[in-house]
């Protein structure tokens, strides 16, 4: 079994920074694919970007490439989302995801609660 804990979403303005992180805990995190999902209210849940276990692979919706940055720390245990330019069309909550790099959240078996990050116009 893998605990994930996501923090650091919030509040932003457009065109600001915000980096959201996972923790996660039991099996060993360095085995195991991760990724991010959204979800905005009324919408479905949305991949957004995905990280190979070694971290050497990376995968995005285009809607956030070259502004979002999927990363890793195997030795702390914990994923990053740096995300930068934000839009009001980012605003949704975040879900971090273990054990597969796919699009699709059903390949997932790990879920966090997630994080809420709301961008002003």
């Amino acid at each position: 079994q893998v605990q994930l804990v996501e923090s650091g979403g919030g509040l932003v303005q457009t065109g600001g920074s915000l980096r959201i992180s996972c923790a996660a805990s039991g099996r060993t995190f360095s085995t195991i694919g991760m990724g991010w999902f959204r979800q905005a209210p009324g919408k479905e849940r949305e991949f957004v970007a995905a990280i190979s276990r070694g971290g050497r692979t990376t995968d995005y919706t285009e809607s956030v490439k070259g502004r979002f940055t999927i990363s890793r720390d195997n030795a702390k245990n914990t994923l990053y989302l740096q995300m930068n330019s934000l839009k009001p069309e980012d605003t949704a909550v975040y879900v971090c995801a273990g054990d597969s790099t796919d699009w699709n959240a059903r390949e997932y078996k790990y879920w966090g609660q997630g994080t809420q990050v709301t961008v002003s116009s």
